[in-house]
């Protein structure tokens, strides 16, 4: 019903009388008060006069019922511990594939090797569940393709240069805009789940916590609309699953990769790695090179890029 009265409102550049609102849509003029009561108060500005209700200027809110065709997938909080632990647990109960939660805010919200992700005000915050058909072996392919398609869209929509830093980060001009996190759990040797969790700079401003961060606000001189952003990558990484047959997402996420070829440090729960990195292989994994000239392999953790 909010979602209804949101599109009569937005569809009239004037005012629509409670009455019209009332016989139009099969409900009391108390109701109609008490929705656009709840609008307001979830951060929509409508105006009361004495001949009706009108919307005013332009919202970025991420309830389900803005993102038509997807309303029943999509699960929006304010604040949450972890989109990541509220997914999970949908997962586990069996909800269909491309579910996505959304949180205003987080407030245990997790990086790589268990760091918090500092979420403030302004951010984008989701995880995504996803029931590939496909074994556990190639996984993580999953990530790449994700993280991939993220900086397509970031390319596309605001025409930044965009570049994922290994294993899936995002980066513009050399400083991190987006995070990302995944979990997964098979039965036998297939998937049942990935969960994708994602955190990108939109309207925050993350240098306090990450003096290398960035935002979309910062680098464009003007606010994102959030809503814009998560559905332009939902429905390119949506197209692309449905063809993704994971055979060459590696050799075209390594096109926009800045990790190839450059020194790095990259820390485990294990040991600290430095060397070249030469080379990603099928599966994601890091090919380094050694200052011995041995080569070795890392599967994961937390890669730093040093001066060039």
């Amino acid at each position: 019903m909010k979602r209804r009265i949101l599109n009569r409102l937005e569809e009239e550049t004037g005012i629509v009388s409670g009455e019209t609102l009332s016989s139009e849509l099969g409900i009391s003029r108390v109701s109609v008060w008490k929705h656009i009561r709840k609008l307001r108060e979830i951060g929509y500005h409508i105006v009361s006069t004495p001949k009706g209700y009108r919307l005013v200027g332009d919202h970025d809110t991420l309830y389900s019922w803005e993102f038509p065709g997807r309303e029943s997938k999509i699960h929006y909080f304010t604040e949450v511990t972890s989109t990541m632990d509220v997914a999970r647990d949908l997962a586990r109960k069996g909800c269909p594939d491309f579910t996505v939660v959304i949180a205003g805010r987080q407030a245990k919200g997790r990086g790589r090797l268990n760091r918090n992700w500092f979420s403030s005000e302004g951010g984008l915050y989701f995880t995504m569940v996803l029931r590939p058909q496909i074994p556990q072996a190639i996984s993580s392919r999953v990530n790449f393709s994700a993280s991939l398609t993220l900086a397509r869209t970031l390319n596309r929509l605001f025409g930044i240069d965009a570049r994922v830093k290994w294993p899936n980060d995002i980066l513009v001009d050399g400083r991190k805009i987006s995070g990302m996190l995944s979990e997964m759990e098979a039965e036998g040797e297939m998937v049942r789940f990935i969960n994708i969790g994602i955190g990108l700079n939109v309207n925050n401003n993350p240098t306090e916590k990450e003096p290398n961060a960035t935002s979309l606000k910062e680098i464009l001189k003007k606010e994102v609309s959030r809503k814009q952003l998560i559905s332009g990558f939902l429905d390119d990484f949506e197209k692309r699953m449905k063809r993704e047959t994971f055979e060459n997402v590696i050799s075209e996420w390594k096109k926009y990769a800045m990790t190839l070829n450059r020194r790095v440090r990259v820390v485990t729960t294990r040991d600290v790695s430095e060397g070249l990195a030469v080379d990603v292989d099928e599966n994601g994994a890091l090919i380094l090179e050694l200052e011995n000239g041995e080569r070795k392999k890392v599967t994961y953790g937390d890669c730093f890029h040093q001066q060039m």
